[in-house]
């Protein structure tokens, strides 16, 4: 446990309070920018004279509890060869159908959208893979239905191809990230395609 001897009373006192239950405490006072250190499976305390609210419990008196196993990853895969005809004629998003990887559960499977838990920087990256088709395909990540990076893939000389892509995004909390097919078609499906992320840290 650790207790800053520059702590005030009242968080002190919160610190000793939560000795047994947590095992580690950080404490400290006085920083209007005051970042929390995140210490694997514990509970950090902060106090901090002008406490956010980004998914801490504040009180009145500025001490901010937040639990360091706030984890955010997924990474979903196309199982199964669909026609383009499965896919939404308006939206033209690219929907997987099986998730390997979804801690935290920010990414909804049935609509193929991750939303964004917190404000924070997130890792992205895609492989969308097109199979027996002569035509060029466009997928774009969106953020909030906003093209943010494209990937191409157009070789007519190969019978599998993929459209690939990854970019760093700061996002703010509610933030939605999905895939658009916005060129072609994925006639004759796009199975072993994928679409994962991760946070890389909160600010």
């Amino acid at each position: 446990m650790v207790v800053p001897a520059r702590c005030p009373g009242p968080c002190a006192m919160l610190a000793l309070s939560l000795l047994m239950g947590y095992g580690v405490v950080l404490c400290v006072a006085g920083q209007n920018d005051t970042e929390p250190i995140v210490l694997e499976g514990k509970c950090l305390v902060v106090c901090d004279s002008n406490p956010s609210s980004d998914g801490g419990v504040t009180s009145s008196l500025g001490i901010s509890v937040r639990s360091a196993g706030a984890k955010v990853a997924f990474s979903a895969v196309r199982g199964t060869n669909h026609e383009p005809s499965d896919m939404s004629n308006t939206s033209m998003t690219i929907y997987f159908d099986q998730a390997l990887v979804n801690i935290g559960n920010h990414f909804d499977l049935k609509a193929s959208v991750f939303q964004a838990p917190r404000r924070g920087i997130y890792s992205f990256g895609f492989h969308v893979v097109k199979v027996y088709n002569r035509q060029t395909i466009q997928v774009n990540l969106m953020q909030n239905d906003y093209p943010v990076i494209s990937a191409f893939a157009g070789d007519q000389d190969v019978t599998r191809e993929a459209a690939s892509n990854g970019v760093l995004l700061q996002l703010e909390r509610e933030d939605r990230v999905y895939l658009k097919l916005e060129r072609g078609t994925l006639m004759g499906g796009w199975k072993y395609s994928t679409f994962s992320g991760f946070l890389v840290f909160p600010l």
